[in-house]
C-alpha cells in the first residue's frame, strides 16, 4: 500500500463478525464463574502467596483501576478458600470479677458463644426466682429456727448464771429487751427500789454503787460470752443462708458446668458467678429494690436487676450460623464500625458503660477469615487508619475510644485484647499505593503483597469466547434478556472500544455490564423479547446522548462559526490540530487551528501557549523538539536565524500533551515554504527529532470529532485525519464514521515521517537532500531551506533593527 494512501474500512475498526460467536443466543452459553479470575494470574499468584504466608505483616493490596470488578474479584476467588477453612470461634464478653473495667474476651467453638448466652441467662433467671422461694421452704426454715432455738437457750443459760452471780453478791440481775444489764441492791432479800434507794444515806448509796460496779465488772467476761456467741449465731445464719443459696447456684449451673466442662476458662467464670451470688444473695430477697440513679450507686447496694447485669453473656461475635471463614467488607470504615467501640448509655444524665455495651467491629467479624477494606473509603474514616495499623503491628484487637486530641477523656472500659488473626486486604489504585509506600513506611511492613490487577487481555479468539462466556454469566445472574449473536458480536466489540485497541480485549467488566442492563431495559421499553444488535447500538447511543450535551455545546459553535475552524480550502501557516476534551467520564474531540507566523529575527521560534503561562512542561517539551527538528534539517550550512510565533487560535485553557507538535510542526514549515495546508485535514502525531510522527493517545475520539464537524457542515470527500501510523491498531471508530468512509467522503491516512503527512497537506513532495547538500527544485524542503537562507542574510543586514523584518510573500 502506497505511504499515502487512505485506510481501507477494515483498518478502522476490529469488527467482531456475528458467524465467529459460537452461540445463537447467550441462554446457549454454558455457565461459568463471572469473575475474571482466569485473567489475572499475577493477581491470583499474589494473593496465593499471600494467604499462605501466616505472619500478620503479609497482609495484601490488591492495585487496579476503578470499574475492573475488583471487590467481585476477590470475593470470588476467596469464596471457594473461606468455604474449605475452618469455622472461627465465637467471641464473648463476660464481667471480669477482678477489675470491672477491664472485661474478660472468652473464644468459644462457633456456636457455644450463643448456648452460653442464652444457657445462662436461663440460670441466672431460675437463681434469682429460686432463692426467695427456698429461703421460704420448710428446710430452710428449720434450721434457721434451730439455729435460732439453740441460740436462745444458751443466751437464756448463760442469763440465768449471770443473774446467779449477781444475787450472790447480794444484787439483781435484770436484762432488758435490747440485751442491756440493770443491777437492783437486795436487802433482805428484796429488791431495792429506786425511791428507797434514794431515801438512803449518801455512804451507803456510794458504797452500794461501786459494789454494784465491781459486779458489772466481774460480769464482763460474761458480756464478751454474750457477743462473741451472738457472732457466732450470726455468721452460722448466714452460712445457712449461703448454704441454701450454694445449693440453688450449684443447681442451676451444674448442667452449665457438663456442658462447657472443656473450657477451663468458662469454669472459671462459672465459679465467680456462683461466688458472687452467694455473697450478694441478699439482693435477690429484697421485695422492693432500692432507687439507686446509676449503676455507680448499685454497686454500694447491689440489685436484683443489676446482679443479672453483671452476669449476663455479652456475644460480641457470632459465628452460630457460619460456614467456614468469614469474608467481611467494610464499606464504611470509621473507627467504631472497623475496630469496634464500648458505647454508652445514659442514666439521670450520666453516662455509663459496661462488658454488655462493647460491639464489635469489621476486624473482630473477620477474625480467621478475611477483611476486605477499599482504600478510598479508609481515607474518610478519621482515625480508623491509624487503628488498624495499631491493630497489625501488635497482633492484637483492641476496644480503644479514638483520641480526641486535647477533649476530656470520659471514664471507660478497657475490655481484655483478642489476638488478631485476619488477612486485611486493601482495594485501591497504583497511584494510592505508591502513596501509601512512600509517605508511609509502616504500610510497607504491614503489606509486603501486592496484587496487580490487569485491565485488558489479547483479543484471540480463546478470549473472545472467554469473555461472551463471563458475559454470559453476568446475564443470567442479573436476570436480563436474552442476548442474540449478534448482540454477543457487538459486546466483543465494546470491549475493543474500552481499550482503544484493535488486538486487545478490556476487563473492566462491570462497564460490560452496564452496558448490558441498559440494553436489556431498554428491549422491555421496546416490547423485545431479545437484545439484539441494534438494541445495543442503540443503548450505546443513548449512553452518549444521556452525556454529550456540553459536546453538543461546542459543536454549536463551530456550526455558527464562533470557534473558527476550516473544514475546506487552504491556508498558509495554519494547520488544523485535534485535541481531547474529558467531561465527567465522557472523553470527546475537537478540532483547533493552529497558527504560525515568521519573519526576520533573532527570537527564534516563540511558543506563545508556554508565554500565555497555558502550556504544560510536555507542550513545551514538543515544541523543543520541533525546533530541535528544524535545525536538523536545515542548518547544515546556515544558522537558523529567525522570529516567529506558534499558538493554536481561540484556546483558553491550558494546553498540555505533545500530540499537536506535528500539525505545528506542519504549520511552521508552510510559514516558511510559503505552501498552503490543505484545511480539509487535520493532523495529531507528536513529531521526534527526526521527524518521525509517533504514536499519540485519544485517536478515536479526535477522529470522530473532526468528522462531526465536517459532518455538520457537508462531506466533500476531501476531508479526513493525518494520524501515526503506529496508532492504526488503536482505531475503533464508531459506524458513522465507517460510512462515510465507505462512501467515499471521509477519509484516514497514516504517515509515518513528517515528510509523509507535509506531501499530503500541501500536495507537494517534500524532498530530500541530494549529493551536493541541496533539496531538489520544486520540493518543499527547497523553498523552506532558501526562505531560511533568506532570513539569515536579512538578519545579518539588518542586525541592528530593532524590530524583525517581516518577509512573508
Amino acid at each position: 500500500m502506497p505511504k499515502s494512501a487512505p485506510l481501507p474500512v477494515d483498518k478502522l475498526r476490529a469488527a467482531c463478525p456475528p458467524e465467529s460467536v459460537p452461540y445463537a443466543t447467550s441462554q446457549d452459553i454454558p455457565s461459568v464463574d463471572p469473575s475474571a479470575s482466569r485473567f489475572q494470574p499475577r493477581a491470583i499468584s499474589a494473593l496465593e502467596l499471600g494467604l499462605a504466608l501466616t505472619g500478620r505483616e503479609y497482609n495484601i493490596y490488591l492495585a487496579g483501576d476503578p470499574y475492573m470488578g475488583r471487590t467481585h474479584f476477590l470475593k470470588s476467588f476467596l469464596a471457594p478458600i473461606a468455604a474449605k477453612a475452618p469455622t472461627p470461634p465465637d467471641i464473648v464478653y463476660v464481667h471480669n470479677f477482678d477489675d470491672q473495667d477491664r472485661p474478660r474476651a472468652l473464644l468459644l467453638p462457633a456456636g457455644k458463644g450463643r448456648a452460653l448466652k442464652a444457657g445462662l441467662a436461663k440460670a441466672v433467671a431460675a437463681i434469682r426466682e429460686d432463692i426467695p422461694s427456698r429461703f421460704e421452704q420448710e428446710a430452710h426454715l428449720s434450721k434457721r429456727q434451730s439455729l435460732a432455738r439453740d441460740f436462745q437457750a444458751n443466751r437464756e443459760d448463760l442469763f440465768a448464771e449471770m443473774e446467779e452471780r449477781a444475787a450472790e453478791e447480794g444484787f439483781n440481775l435484770e436484762v432488758d429487751e435490747h440485751g442491756g444489764l440493770t443491777l437492783y441492791p437486795l436487802l433482805e432479800g428484796k429488791v431495792v427500789s429506786d425511791e428507797d434507794f434514794e431515801r438512803m444515806d449518801p455512804e451507803t448509796r456510794k458504797a452500794l454503787k461501786a459494789q454494784g460496779d465491781e459486779v458489772l465488772g466481774n460480769l464482763g467476761s460474761y458480756l464478751r460470752r454474750l457477743t462473741s456467741d451472738d457472732r457466732s449465731y450470726r455468721d452460722s445464719e448466714k452460712k445457712i443462708d449461703r448454704d441454701t443459696a450454694a445449693e440453688v447456684a450449684d443447681w442451676r449451673l451444674k448442667d452449665l458446668q457438663e456442658e462447657f466442662a472443656a473450657h477451663t476458662e468458662v469454669l472459671e467464670f462459672f465459679q465467680a458467678v456462683r461466688q458472687d451470688v452467694l455473697e450478694h444473695y441478699d439482693a435477690f430477697l429484697a421485695k422492693e429494690p432500692p432507687a439507686l440513679p446509676t449503676p455507680q450507686a448499685a454497686e454500694q447496694g447491689l440489685t436484683a436487676d443489676a446482679l443479672a447485669e453483671r452476669y449476663e453473656v455479652n456475644l460480641f461475635v457470632d459465628n452460630s450460623k457460619a460456614e467456614g471463614a468469614p469474608i467481611v467488607i467494610e464499606d464504611h470504615p470509621n473507627h467504631p464500625n472497623l475496630l469496634g467501640s464500648a458505647e454508652r448509655e445514659s442514666d439521670f444524665g450520666a453516662l455509663y458503660t459496661d462488658h454488655t455495651l462493647i460491639k464489635a467491629g469489621s476486624l473482630h467479624k473477620a477474625l480467621g477469615g478475611f477483611l476486605i477494606l477499599r482504600i478510598d473509603d479508609l481515607a474518610h474514616g478519621g482515625q480508623a487508619w491509624e487503628g488498624l495499623l495499631r491493630a497489625l503491628r501488635s497482633g492484637l484487637c483492641r476496644i480503644e475510644d479514638p483520641s480526641d486530641g486535647d477533649a476530656v477523656r470520659t471514664r471507660t472500659i478497657e475490655p481484655q485484647p483478642v489476638p488478631l488473626t485476619a488477612k486485611v486486604i486493601l482495594v485501591g489504585t497504583d497511584e494510592t499505593y505508591e502513596l501509601l509506600l512512600y509517605g508511609d513506611e509502616r504500610f510497607q511492613k504491614l503489606f509486603k503483597l501486592k496484587a496487580h490487577m490487569q485491565d485488558h487481555i489479547p483479543r484471540t479468539p480463546e478470549n473472545e469466547t472467554a469473555l461472551l462466556g463471563l458475559a454470559g454469566a453476568m446475564i443470567a445472574k442479573a436476570g436480563l434478556k436474552p442476548f442474540t449473536r449478534e448482540a454477543l458480536a457487538g459486546l466483543v466489540e465494546y470491549a475493543s472500544s474500552l481499550t482503544d485497541d484493535q488486538e486487545r480485549l478490556s476487563l473492566r467488566l462491570p462497564l460490560l455490564r452496564e452496558l448490558m442492563c441498559e440494553a436489556s431495559a431498554l428491549a422491555g421499553l421496546r416490547g423485545a423479547d431479545m437484545v439484539d444488535g441494534a438494541l445495543l447500538r442503540q443503548a450505546r447511543e443513548a449512553r452518549l446522548f444521556r452525556a454529550n450535551l456540553l459536546e453538543e455545546d461546542f459543536l454549536a459553535e463551530y456550526d455558527r462559526e464562533i470557534i473558527k475552524v476550516a473544514t475546506d480550502g487552504q491556508a498558509v501557516g495554519r494547520a488544523n490540530g485535534l485535541s481531547v476534551r474529558m467531561v465527567g467520564d465522557l472523553p470527546f474531540g475537537l478540532p483547533h487551528q493552529i497558527a504560525c507566523t515568521v519573519g526576520v529575527g533573532h527570537g527564534g521560534i516563540l511558543d506563545l501557549e508556554r508565554e500565555a503561562e497555558l502550556g504544560g512542561p510536555i507542550h513545551t517539551k514538543g515544541m523543543m523538539i520541533l525546533k530541535s527538528y528544524l535545525v536538523s534539517q536545515f542548518a547544515q550550512d546556515k544558522p537558523v536565524v529567525l522570529t516567529g510565533s506558534l499558538c493554536f487560535e481561540q484556546s483558553y485553557a491550558e494546553v498540555e500533551g505533545d500530540s499537536a507538535s506535528g500539525a505545528e510542526l506542519a504549520a511552521l514549515l508552510s510559514a516558511l515554504s510559503g505552501v498552503p495546508i490543505s484545511l480539509s485535514k487535520a493532523f495529531t502525531g507528536a513529531v521526534g527529532s527526526s521527524g518521525a510522527i509517533m504514536a499519540v493517545g485519544g485517536l478515536n475520539q479526535k477522529i470522530e470529532g473532526f468528522f462531526e464537524v465536517c459532518r455538520r457542515r457537508g462531506l466533500t470527500g476531501r476531508q479526513g485525519v493525518l494520524l501515526p501510523r503506529d496508532n492504526v491498531v488503536n482505531l475503533m471508530l464508531k459506524e458513522e464514521v465507517l460510512q462515510a468512509v465507505r462512501d467515499g467522503l471521509f477519509n484516514v491516512w497514516p504517515v509515518a515521517s513528517i515528510e509523509e503527512a507535509m506531501e499530503l497537506l500541501t500536495g507537494m513532495e517534500a524532498g530530500s537532500r541530494g549529493p551536493d547538500g541541496l533539496y531538489p527544485q520544486g520540493t518543499l524542503f527547497r523553498l523552506v531551506d532558501e526562505r531560511l537562507a533568506r532570513l539569515a542574510q536579512l538578519a545579518v543586514k539588518w542586525g541592528g533593527f530593532s524590530r524583525p523584518l517581516n518577509l512573508e510573500p
